[in-house]
């Protein structure tokens, strides 16, 4: 007997959704609230998308802050940080993709707690309160701008962390697909990707009945799935709003409630950015062809449904579908080891990542702990070659 779903959920986010909704943003702002305008590196002076918000904050009391990179540390947020809180600002407009926005998070939270912010992203301390954030969604891919959800890292202890609370969701955000039109290649396709397995990790586990739950991941990756295909097509309107959508509905938690998670390509993956530099969605693509191919007598059942559903190949085995996943990732340019996402002297890298899972305790991972030790020892070997 399947187990009975039990779930809540709340999403107050408000979504603006639609090419031309980035002109809308004035009346979305809280009338006479102090806002910080956060930002990456600078793409959004040469798109026009940073005169377009300081037309929007007219009016406003504002400050920015740019050069938030990817993978936000907090040790170079620590002067976003300080001008925040010493101009009491109340409000944070987060300009960017998931590190931007993640980003922000941390900084609402931080910028209201007594101690020390990673206190936060640690899990020592709850976030008990935090400044309230709105978002303009300039990369499709991590579905954190419709989540309470943030990645953290600390370069002192190389840490990359993920931490949680409803306090954390954003007020709105506005997803225009025409701010994707400048995107770098590589960019989308790490968009592409990291959405893809988000939907994964909610996804390939095992069965539990959950048939809204399924079907909706299953539309999710088919688009994904037809987009990686039609990655020729990326630079149409077509292509950018259905990308954009995918990816926010990859994350926003409605697909995976009440059902089995994994999360293990992300907890290894992690280890990657923090030892290598490696982008984001790229360690994705490194690890979780290696880690389906160690889980797949557990995740068999669950492959084959995404052969026959996702794939439109019902006659495939559960080890010809994680081929599949594979081939799309290097069609699209995606690595799927670590001497293709340039580490030197890749096959002794095993020893450094196992070295620093070991020493955050990321064995046990996956659903219902069945990655141990040794297992999460024959993924990583797989792919350090």
């Amino acid at each position: 007997m399947n187990p009975a779903l039990v779930f809540d959920y709340y999403n107050p986010t408000h979504l603006h959704f639609g090419g031309g909704q980035l002109a809308g943003l004035e009346r979305l702002l809280p009338a006479g609230a102090r806002i910080l305008l956060l930002y990456g590196g600078g793409s959004i002076k040469r798109n026009g998308i940073h005169a377009r918000l300081q037309q929007a904050l007219r009016g406003h009391d504002w400050l920015e802050f740019g050069g938030v990179a990817p993978n936000p540390d907090v040790e170079a947020l620590a002067g976003a940080l300080a001008l925040l809180r010493e101009s009491r600002r109340d409000f944070i407009l987060a300009a960017g993709g998931g590190s931007v926005i993640d980003a922000a998070k941390y900084l609402a939270a931080a910028a209201l707690h007594d101690g020390d912010g990673w206190e936060l992203v640690s899990g020592k301390q709850p976030v008990r309160a935090a400044l309230p954030l709105g978002v303009v969604l300039t990369l499709a891919a991590t579905g954190s701008e419709g989540n309470g959800t943030a990645v953290i890292s600390r370069l002192s202890s190389q840490e990359k962390l993920a931490f949680r609370s409803p306090l954390l969701r954003p007020r709105f955000a506005v997803l225009d697909p025409d701010t994707l039109a400048t995107l770098p290649d590589r960019q989308l396709a790490n968009g592409v990707t990291d959405a893809f397995v988000h939907a994964c990790e909610q996804y390939l586990t095992y069965p539990v009945g959950a048939l809204v739950q399924d079907g909706c991941a299953e539309a999710v990756l088919r688009a994904l799935y037809r987009l990686a295909c039609r990655f020729d097509e990326r630079g149409t309107p077509d292509w950018r709003q259905n990308m954009m959508w995918a990816a926010n509905q990859a994350l926003s938690g409605a697909i995976g409630l009440g059902v089995p998670h994994d999360w293990a390509t992300h907890g290894i993956g992690r280890a990657l950015t923090a030892l290598y530099g490696i982008d984001h969605g790229r360690t994705l693509s490194i690890v979780q062809p290696s880690l389906l191919r160690e889980a797949c007598a557990e995740k068999a059942a669950k492959l084959r449904q995404m052969g026959a559903r996702v794939f439109d190949a019902p006659e495939l085995a559960a080890e010809r579908v994680i081929d599949k996943v594979e081939d799309m990732y290097r069609a699209l340019g995606m690595p799927v080891t670590l001497a293709e996402a340039g580490v030197p002297d890749a096959g002794a890298a095993a020893d450094d990542v196992l070295a620093l899972l070991r020493r955050d305790g990321r064995f046990g991972l996956g659903e219902g702990g069945i990655l141990i030790e040794a297992r999460v020892g024959r993924i990583v070997r797989a792919f350090c070659r």
